[in-house]
């Protein structure tokens, strides 16, 4: 069956919870580790005060005993410190008064207006508190608990931020075991460029605006044979789109060249081979992105996602009041001038979420004791015919 995971909780609700079935037990994880990438989450240029309010504690419920996984489903929860500010707007008993903080003009840009169209919701508050991207630190804490299994596997996942509205980074990501500890010394959490970048987000907040980007997500150690060509849900580029995609404000996402690639010659696309040692064959460049066919080549898997800039601009846009149906400034809600760096690693736990399912699709087991093995002894002999 592999991993599945639920998440629930609204952005100024009680908290956040967040269950994750399918990892093997005997994984050590404790609650230190989990908060490491809860911190690294909150990171970032232009982030906006709730990242001051919450610490993100996260408190294990389930799953766990004295620092190992138990092969049952693994429970999360995080406290929202901000709720006490909302307890009477966010309550989950029945309000025969008027409604706190009601919202009926939609914001441009965000789930406000379709999704109170489809769930028939008058107050889009009802709408935005889900939607928001409050709903990421709980699945960082899933995705962090997938990364622990992966770091059992030799395998490693890395971020940095590529570009911040026009200004672009084009410096080569290099090793994937040290791409975070490079990139988290800056706060824009780029490789280079840090001045310019940091100028693209303070002009976006002068002018009461936001600002977009992308973000490169390297996965290093990767076994050669993850995925399958031989249905189109087996592909592995198929889960990993999804999940990119399913992150707040995620508008495009390639792996290697991907829509450079479309610009380039045949003769440039592709990864030519070479003779190795001991009649293996070697990859002279890494233009697919360690993808080919929906099977990981064993080389580093490269994705980049486009964000868009965020919805709610402190200079609203134009929008309508739906209670009178007259012209309006769309609702200020608190934002964040720029959230690509945090998108960076999100996009982290989003990829160890997938090569985790992929990993336990292909060599299956109950325990860390019948996994580990297995992918040591297909590094060894999966490499030939």
């Amino acid at each position: 069956m592999g991993l599945r995971y639920l998440t629930a909780g609204e952005s100024h609700g009680k908290g956040l919870t967040g269950i994750l079935e399918g990892l093997p037990a005997g994984l050590k994880l404790d609650v230190d580790y989990l908060m490491t990438q809860a911190a690294r989450r909150k990171m970032g240029y232009g982030r906006g005060n709730r990242q001051k309010i919450e610490t993100d504690a996260i408190t294990i419920t389930a799953g766990v005993r004295h620092g190992l996984t138990l092969g049952s489903p693994i429970a999360l929860w995080i406290e929202n410190k901000d709720f006490k500010n909302w307890q009477d707007v966010m309550s989950a008993e029945d309000c025969p008064g008027e409604v706190k903080r009601r919202v009926d003009v939609p914001r441009p840009g965000h789930a406000d207006l379709v999704g109170a169209l489809k769930y028939r919701q008058k107050d889009m508050r009802n709408i935005l508190e889900r939607a928001s991207a409050r709903e990421t630190a709980i699945r960082v804490a899933l995705g962090t608990a997938a990364r622990r299994f992966l770091e059992e596997l030799e395998i490693v996942v890395g971020s940095r931020v590529v570009s911040l509205g026009e200004v672009e980074d084009d410096t080569p990501a290099g090793d994937p075991g040290t791409l975070n500890a490079r990139a988290d010394k800056s706060p824009v959490r780029a490789l280079g460029r840090e001045k310019d970048l940091i100028a693209v987000v303070e002009r976006a907040k002068a002018a009461g605006d936001t600002v977009g980007g992308v973000v490169e997500v390297v996965a290093g150690g990767v076994p050669n044979g993850l995925g399958s060509h031989v249905q189109w849900d087996r592909r592995l580029e198929a889960p990993i789109a999804q999940a990119f995609m399913s992150l707040n404000a995620i508008k495009g996402v390639e792996i290697g060249g991907g829509f450079r690639t479309a610009a380039s010659p045949g003769s440039l696309a592709h990864d030519e081979f070479e003779p190795g040692k001991g009649g293996q064959v070697k990859y002279r460049s890494n233009r697919s992105g360690g993808v080919d066919g929906g099977i990981s080549t064993g080389q580093n898997l490269v994705v980049r996602a486009a964000m868009k800039p965020l919805a709610t601009l402190m200079k609203p846009l134009a929008s309508v009041d739906l209670r009178t149906g007259k012209a309006a400034s769309a609702h200020i809600e608190r934002s964040d001038v720029c959230a690509v760096p945090s998108a960076a690693v999100i996009g982290e736990s989003l990829l160890a979420l997938v090569l985790a399912q992929a990993v336990l699709d292909k060599f299956g087991g109950d325990s860390m004791e019948e996994i580990v093995p297995r992918v040591r002894a297909w590094r060894k002999s999966g490499t030939s015919i």
